[in-house]
């Protein structure tokens, strides 16, 4: 049937920090330690073995009790083995969920019924078994992220719900929560109590794309039951969650930049700086030690990673050229090296002349260092690295950029925006979308035209102005708007009026004229129109 044994332990550790375990000479004494009892449960429904453990017992008796009490468990299913895997999933689910195990007779009664809560596992160890699982076959972020959704929110809302009795009303109360608890940061954040501070310190909102993605990692998790046949739904896909729309870049204009200085007010999460302000950051920081790397980033668009990532056998400056191969990644804090998650990411991408002067002058730099350190030099192969070879780690490079763009009075954006930024000023510079999309190695030209649909204003105008220019219209020539002269109004009988000015309000909104082109009526000014009037513009505002 199952097999157990009840032993005492401690926390005490042995001078190298290791637990000393049953050899502890102090486990003789009544109140050192703590009872507890160890069972090999049933093998699971795909053949894994069930080892499981529970602690805190004041005695060994109580220890052995319980112990015996799961043995009277299984000892209900007789010779099916069926009905013995379900009650070892009730008994595995309440020992790692730390819940009481039921009763004899409440197990008893299912039992006989057949009821359907023996057939399904409570959330809480469906999770614990998703998570080993993916940890075997998933790249190390990747898990990481599935990891936090479910310790964060998974578990905390789901975990004692049996998996069979999952809706998406559960669902829907757990997203209404984390939103509820975005109020409670924000408010938290605002106060001037340091104890509400302290306790949203490291907490950050859930936007709508973090709750998509939470939804995602509860599909894949219900998945496998679906596949097998355990579930007819998979629940996750039945919840409606408000639309997670991509943030479109917006350029820091003169009038942003002025708004910014008096109130603080950024316009959007993904910032992007002019041509100008590009040059005035790069300008600033051609003599710091990271500036080829910012340089790169800013004219072709890698990522971070990407950039601190490149390796030297991988930059073809000859051929104007260098390939994404490698980047550094972050998990929390610890760095470490991969290929980049899509294939896509993986290409040549093209260098400008004056990019290729950059890093050849930083190639030549890095070749002195490392000639003058000798034997210290840290060879890790890295085009862009710390003054000893060794590798960058993003979150320093990020820093690094930060601390530059303020010393040049520039307004904030992210590291990131800086691709943001060398894709809008190949756009502007007249590139095709087809070519930005190669340069930022996107899977699809959709992702490409999404995100930046951003134009600098003096594109935009450039365009607006051509636009005009192309519409064939007679109205200049009626209302004396010739290129070139002063503005004048004719009207149905030829007889010439007085032209605009500061002194006739009467004349300086056209949108109000009447049907024959005259004045009709007292008209409010338009200093919009009257001020295409003053530059001499030949068509109509």
């Amino acid at each position: 049937m199952a097999e157990g044994s009840v032993y005492k332990r401690c926390s005490c550790k042995d001078g190298n920090g290791r637990s000393v375990g049953a050899a502890c000479p102090r486990l003789e004494q009544s109140r050192h330690g703590q009872w507890c009892y160890r069972i090999e449960l049933p093998a699971d429904r795909a053949g894994n073995r069930r080892p499981r453990r529970r602690s805190g017992f004041e005695t060994a008796t109580k220890a052995q009790k319980e112990l015996d009490h799961v043995g009277d468990l299984l000892s209900l299913a007789g010779d099916d083995e069926d009905v013995l895997g379900k009650i070892a999933d009730v008994i595995a689910a309440a020992i790692t969920a730390r819940q009481k195990l039921p009763d004899l007779e409440d197990m008893r009664r299912l039992v006989r019924a057949g009821a359907e809560v023996l057939e399904h596992p409570l959330m809480d160890e469906v999770f614990t078994a998703f998570l080993a699982t993916k940890k075997k076959s998933r790249a190390r972020n990747t898990y990481r992220s599935y990891e936090s959704h479910v310790r964060l929110y998974l578990r905390p809302h789901l975990g004692h719900l049996r998996r069979g009795k999952l809706r998406v009303a559960h669902l829907e109360g757990m997203f209404d929560a984390i939103v509820e608890h975005n109020d409670v940061i924000a408010e938290y954040r605002a106060s001037k109590d340091p104890r509400k501070i302290a306790a949203v310190k490291w907490q950050r909102p859930v936007g709508p794309t973090s709750i998509r993605r939470i939804r995602e990692t509860l599909r894949a998790v219900l998945s496998p039951a679906v596949k097998e046949g355990l579930l007819t739904v998979n629940v996750a896909s039945l919840v409606e969650l408000p639309p997670a729309n991509r943030p479109n870049p917006k350029v820091w204009t003169e009038e942003r930049v002025e708004r910014w200085r008096l109130t603080g007010e950024i316009p959007s999460p993904v910032m992007v700086w002019t041509p100008q302000q590009t040059g005035r950051f790069l300008d600033h920081a051609v003599h710091d030690p990271l500036y080829a790397l910012f340089h790169l980033v800013a004219h072709v668009g890698l990522r971070r990673g990407e950039a601190c990532g490149q390796r030297r056998v991988d930059t073809y400056l000859d051929a104007a050229a260098l390939e994404v191969t490698n980047q550094i990644v972050q998990y929390g804090w610890e760095t470490g090296q991969s290929a980049p998650k899509t294939t896509s990411s993986e290409s040549l991408v093209a260098l400008d002349s004056g990019t290729v002067i950059v890093l050849r002058k930083h190639q030549a730099d890095q070749d002195a260092a490392r000639a003058r350190l000798g034997s210290d030099w840290v060879d890790s192969g890295l085009l862009f690295t710390q003054p000893d070879g060794s590798a960058l780690h993003p979150a320093d490079v990020t820093a690094r950029f930060q601390e530059l763009a303020r010393q040049a009075g520039l307004p904030p954006i992210r590291l990131h925006d800086l691709r943001h930024g060398a894709a809008t000023l190949a756009l502007a510079a007249g590139a095709d979308m087809k070519v930005v999309q190669h340069m930022l190695r996107h899977s699809s030209i959709t992702v490409t035209m999404d995100t930046y649909t951003t134009v600098l204003p003096e594109v935009a105008l450039a365009a607006a102005e051509a636009t005009a220019k192309i519409i064939p219209r007679s109205a200049p020539r009626q209302l004396g708007l010739v290129s070139g002269s002063s503005p004048t109004i004719v009207d149905g009988d030829g007889a010439e009026e007085i032209p605009p000015d500061s002194t006739n309000p009467q004349v300086e909104n056209f949108s109000n004229l009447g049907s024959e082109g005259a004045p009709s009526g007292t008209r409010t000014p338009n200093p919009l129109v009257k001020s295409r009037f003053d530059q001499g513009s030949g068509g109509v505002a």
